[in-house]
């Protein structure tokens, strides 16, 4: 996206040598990595500079003003302009040993509004996606035993597509979204900081609703267990209180479109407000038991190191959290004067309630203003005005949701969790923007 004043962040910045160096183990690559982030500011402010004649583009007429363009539906499925194709997810290098089971980034500094594209939908993957034929794929509901559903059942995808469905616009977060940042500040831009966010409108069917269809007897039913049909044995516990609650869906709608394959089609679970390993891809089996299940990604993966060295399982919901995504890190402001500033709010426990936003590191805040809709579990948009004068500035974002829960400062989660955590990292974001005009990841 073309903007005068933002130099826009670097979408690669880790050569092959800094790759190799990752994936041995050195850390020396960062210094470099963020030179490179912030390279050719000052060829960039020569190349904007005005010439006496006027800007050419207005004088002299352009050939999409003088000829017919493409024909009507020339692609049957539309494509972003050639403009746009560097806006990519991406793969952060060295963080896995092989693609399949590795993290596609959303690239957050150059999305608007609060619906993310289903092409730029973050990924975790772990063990590689696939396109799976509908015809063939099915979901089975059963008990732990003989008695907790009256009527085992097993759905086909026109058998579920049939039943009444409801859609919901909700956020999804990797538990680990910013897992990288628990030590210090280990990645240039907000892309790698935050990308494994991402927020789209989802159709399905409420779990509940199958649930009652099978006879359930909800008296004893504690929890379900999602299991997912890829390679990887994907399983994970639910409380049944948020199922009862019917937000939980079985869902095969993204955007007004079947889910991507990326993203679990032709089936997967969707838990508002949870972290996303729960929202079981290519769902296969719901399983109703009056007990947790265990299961490996919940007691040896997605679990929390305490100060104390013991682990802390089971806590799933996503923390209220929010990030400036522009002026972010990587990007550069090329001239003084008025920017937008803005960013987006999330919290796992229901809606935004409010967002400050501060320019000198926290010291002072002000309200930003909330762009609508606000809704439960789902991303909300902020934007405040901020007037450049050339002086350096630390932009930071603090946000509070309707529970009154207040996102924290990385002082106050360390306190409470230290520094060699991976998981549920919702510290509060800082950018450093410079005198020159680079905007740099720090920690305040």
């Amino acid at each position: 996206m073309l903007n005068r004043f933002i130099q826009r962040a670097p979408e690669n910045f880790l050569s092959r040598e800094q790759i190799a160096d990752v994936r041995a183990g050195r850390r020396g690559f960062l210094a470099s990595a963020f030179a490179a982030a912030s390279a050719g500011v000052a060829a960039m402010g020569q190349a904007r500079a005005a010439t006496p004649e006027g800007d050419a583009n207005i004088l002299s007429l352009p050939t999409h003003s003088k000829g017919l363009g493409q024909p009507v539906a020339a692609r049957g499925y539309g494509l972003p302009s050639e403009w746009e194709k560097n806006l990519q997810r991406r793969e952060s290098p060295g963080l896995t040993r092989i693609g399949q089971a590795s993290v596609s980034f959303c690239p957050l500094q150059g999305l608007f509004g609060i619906i993310t594209p289903s092409g730029l939908h973050f990924e975790r993957h772990h063990q590689g996606w696939w396109d799976i034929d509908p015809s063939k794929h099915r979901l089975m509901l059963n008990g732990s035993d003989d008695t907790m559903l009256k009527r085992p059942m097993v759905f086909g995808m026109d058998e579920l597509m049939r039943l009444p469905n409801v859609s919901r616009m909700h956020f999804i977060e990797c538990g680990a979204n910013t897992g990288m940042e628990w030590g210090n500040a280990a990645v240039p831009t907000v892309q790698y900081t935050h990308g494994m966010l991402s927020c789209s409108e989802f159709t399905g069917v409420p779990l509940r609703t199958l649930l009652e269809l099978s006879g359930t007897d909800f008296k004893r039913a504690k929890f379900i267990l999602a299991e997912g049909a890829d390679g990887s044995g994907m399983t994970r516990t639910i409380p049944m209180s948020l199922v009862m609650s019917g937000e939980v869906l079985v869902a095969y709608g993204q955007n007004g479109e079947m889910l991507r394959p990326e993203n679990g089609y032709p089936l997967r679970l969707i838990v508002p407000g949870v972290q996303g390993v729960s929202w079981v891809k290519y769902l296969r089996r719901i399983e109703v038991g009056d007990m947790p299940y265990g299961a490996k990604d919940e007691t040896i993966h997605y679990v929390d190191l305490m100060p104390d060295g013991l682990h802390r399982q089971y806590t799933s919901i996503q923390e209220v959290k929010s990030v400036v995504t522009s002026p972010s890190g990587g990007q550069v402001l090329l001239q003084k004067g008025f920017h937008n500033l803005t960013g987006l709010a999330w919290s796992g426990r229901g809606k935004i309630r409010r967002v400050d936003v501060s320019v000198d590191g926290g010291k002072n805040w002000t309200p930003a203003r909330l762009e609508g809709p606000v809704l439960s579990k789902c991303l909300t948009r902020f934007n405040a005005d901020f007037v450049w004068d050339g002086k350096p500035a630390i932009f930071q974002s603090r946000a509070i949701d309707e529970t009154g829960q207040v996102q924290p400062t990385y002082n106050d989660l360390r306190k409470v969790r230290a520094s060699r955590s991976i998981y549920h990292n919702n510290a509060v974001q800082s950018w450093s923007l410079e005198e020159s005009g680079e905007v740099k990841n720090v920690q305040v």
